[in-house]
């Protein structure tokens, strides 16, 4: 049964426990089949997850797959995603394999990769969902990669430039060279204020590769008090 908000706009708290129960048997129905997929007996997925470092026995993980076991702790499912070669968001949400799940309680079942981008925070922005730290982590990522790919291409004309046979190859590739500077110039920008804004809300920046050790400056880059944060992007 789906969970339901009654005609006279009240909850059925019956079908909370309901709901929790759909999402531990779908972790367990994923485990299983994944477990078989790799060919593991119940013993071998026990015996992964003691060399990891976390023992599950082999009755609590076939009490799990049999649905006798009404939980599945967190610490549980990270351990076994690693034991199973695979992530534990794909244990929660077995996309490809679950075509639809209950996000939450009193929802209407949703496609599972939908759901999956929720619980990651990858879906469209939602009402009061949006967190600024991780958008921020997420286009660091993005102006990241535009940055190495811009120095390494620039890398290339660069040499293209220096071995060139005639004038015009080499006028080619030195045009070519300044583009791709620019482009690696503008990512190192963006780069260095998205660092100055994590830094800002008391964050920490993720590291930087050597090629883009120059980004953050010997002291932080100070934003004039008139700039808001909407502005800076």
């Amino acid at each position: 049964m789906t969970q339901s908000r009654l005609d006279d706009g009240s909850d059925d708290e019956d079908d909370v426990p309901e709901w929790a129960d759909q999402v531990h048997a779908t972790v367990a129905r994923e485990v299983r089949r994944r477990r078989k997929e790799l060919g593991m007996s119940a013993q071998d997925l026990a015996n992964a997850c003691d060399e990891i470092g976390y023992p599950i026995p082999r009755n609590v993980i076939a009490n799990m797959e049999s649905g006798r076991r009404a939980s599945i702790p967190l610490v549980e499912l990270m351990v076994l995603a690693r034991a199973l070669h695979t992530y534990p968001i794909c244990l929660l949400y077995p996309v490809g394999y679950v075509e639809e799940v209950q996000r939450l309680p009193f929802l209407y079942p949703e496609p599972t990769w939908e759901a999956m981008q929720w619980f990651t925070g990858d879906a469209t922005r939602e009402v009061h969902t949006e967190d600024e730290m991780l958008r921020w982590f997420r286009d660091h990522i993005d102006h990241q990669r535009i940055a190495l790919a811009a120095l390494e291409n620039a890398e290339r004309e660069q040499w293209r430039a220096e071995t060139a046979s005639n004038p015009v190859q080499r006028e080619e590739a030195l045009r070519a060279q300044a583009q791709y500077a620019e482009r690696a110039t503008l990512a190192k920008y963006r780069l260095r204020r998205l660092r100055a804004f994590i830094r800002e809300d008391g964050g920490t920046p993720p590291p930087l590769p050597a090629a883009l050790a120059d980004v953050d400056p010997l002291t932080v880059d100070p934003f004039t008090p008139e700039t808001s944060l909407e502005d800076r992007l």
